[in-house]
């Protein structure tokens, strides 16, 4: 299995990253997207992915858009060198919170969209509340790449779909209070569009038993979310697990 999506660089990890890769392995994860939300960020998911020999992403999330430097371009290129960073992001829009303003987060975006374009790198997409900004957007950059921790409905998966998008899967999916969308979206999302992820350390999937004590979520309990496609696909876990896997490697050019 490969964990498309790990906040690897987050405080919660600071004390004990080893072991969680290492429960990780022993879980059966093979490799990681560590994923990079700043540009400082970005450094540090590169330093990881060097360390347990994963990939990573950098970019601007659109949270930390109004933060971006003059030289964003010239930094992400730099990163984007280095053979582990595989993918532009995260970025996107997020007009949930509006951490950032709208038009900065929309310009932040499409420089980065463009920037992807330039290396012919996918994009590591987050969009939350804003798809039809979002839509227009990206049908004028028509990037490849991969709506990361997707919950939205059957016509918006439809339409990230026609733009001949992966969409990324989590925990989400197993939570019988908010999931109803994102279970309905997945009758339109064939398995061949799916990459699993955990956005660990967030979004621990409600359907563990015994209930863990924490509620950090750790990429070992992406077989989680592998347990609940497959009952929904029809198909073994094992399946599940080889189709996304080599989704992921197709998409990232691995």
């Amino acid at each position: 299995m490969i964990d498309a999506g790990v906040n690897l660089t987050s405080s919660q990890f600071h004390v004990d990253a080893d072991d969680v890769v290492a429960r990780a392995r022993e879980a059966g994860i093979t490799s990681m997207m560590v994923i990079g939300c700043d540009e400082q960020d970005s450094i540090e998911a590169l330093a990881l992915a060097k360390r347990y020999q994963y990939v990573s992403c950098a970019g601007i999330h659109p949270h930390n858009a109004k933060d971006a430097s003059a030289e964003l371009e010239s930094n992400l290129r730099q990163l984007a060198s280095e053979n582990e960073v595989v993918a532009i992001g995260e970025c996107g829009l997020d007009y949930n919170r509006d951490f950032s303003p709208r038009p900065q987060q929309r310009e932040i975006f499409a420089r980065q969209l463009a920037l992807a374009n330039e290396l012919n790198l996918p994009v590591y997409l987050h969009e939350r509340d804003a798809h039809e900004d979002m839509l227009a957007i990206l049908k004028e950059y028509q990037p490849k790449g991969v709506l990361h921790c997707f919950t939205g409905t059957k016509a918006q998966a439809e339409n990230y779909l026609d733009l001949g998008l992966y969409l990324g899967v989590t925990g989400w999916v197993c939570d019988e209070r908010r999931s109803q969308d994102l279970n309905d979206a997945l009758n339109v999302i064939s398995l061949d569009r799916v990459l699993i992820e955990t956005d660990a350390p967030y979004l621990l999937p409600r359907t563990i038993r015994p209930k863990p004590k924490s509620r950090r979520c750790e990429p070992m309990h992406l077989a989680y979310v592998v347990t609940h496609l497959s009952a929904h696909y029809g198909v073994s876990e094992s399946e599940v697990s080889k189709t996304t896997t080599q989704n992921f490697r197709t998409l990232f050019n691995l």
